[in-house]
């Protein structure tokens, strides 16, 4: 049993380094290097990526815990009111990561549907101070936000390759875990 705690200990611990050096990445790459890269005027949300790909691979504990620390790194990445990225990431995070333990199916088409999802209601949040408190009208700002949606998920595709293979990962070891357990259970029955 002390094997076991051992290593569920330890895969926690390397899952979790794992994701932070995701984020760690992507929030440089979405920080750093694509404000350079626009595309009429418009720079692509990728932490939200991540924080959904991880709910709809690793289930609603893991999709809430990335969204916590994706949220924060986009509201310091993004000028937006303290806390608002935080709060919607992770919300994200857990009810993707729900939907994904009970309704739907883990697969790419779930992850670009998720995807497209919560960054529809990102760009929304970005632009609702906008929209309700500057009185700008309404139709440029949904052009702009459709526009950002469609070009942060074009960035989708390489990111399922790494949440993706984070998902197996953690599921393969969770298995070993279990199956190791259940010989030693059945090599004290004997």
């Amino acid at each position: 049993m002390k094997q076991w705690t051992l290593l569920k200990r330890w895969t926690v611990v390397f899952t979790a380094l794992l994701h932070a050096i995701l984020l760690i990445i992507v929030f440089l790459l979405q920080d750093t290097v694509f404000p350079f890269l626009r595309f009429s005027g418009l720079v692509p949300l990728l932490l939200p990526i991540v924080s959904t790909g991880v709910a709809v691979y690793q289930g609603r504990v893991a999709g809430g815990v990335v969204g916590i620390f994706a949220g924060v790194l986009c509201d310091i990445s993004f000028n937006q009111p303290v806390g608002a990225f935080t709060v919607l990431l992770t919300f994200a995070g857990l009810l993707v990561g729900t939907l994904a333990d009970t309704v739907m199916a883990r697969g790419f088409a779930t992850y670009c549907i998720s995807c497209a999802a919560v960054l529809a209601v990102s760009a929304f949040m970005q632009m609702f101070p906008l929209l309700f408190f500057e009185r700008v009208p309404h139709t440029p700002l949904l052009i702009v936000a459709f526009r950002q949606t469609v070009y942060s998920l074009i960035y989708a595709m390489p990111i399922w390759f790494f949440v993706r293979a984070l998902g197996t990962r953690a599921q393969r070891v969770g298995t070993l875990a279990t199956v190791s357990v259940n010989k030693k259970q059945d090599n004290a029955g004997r």
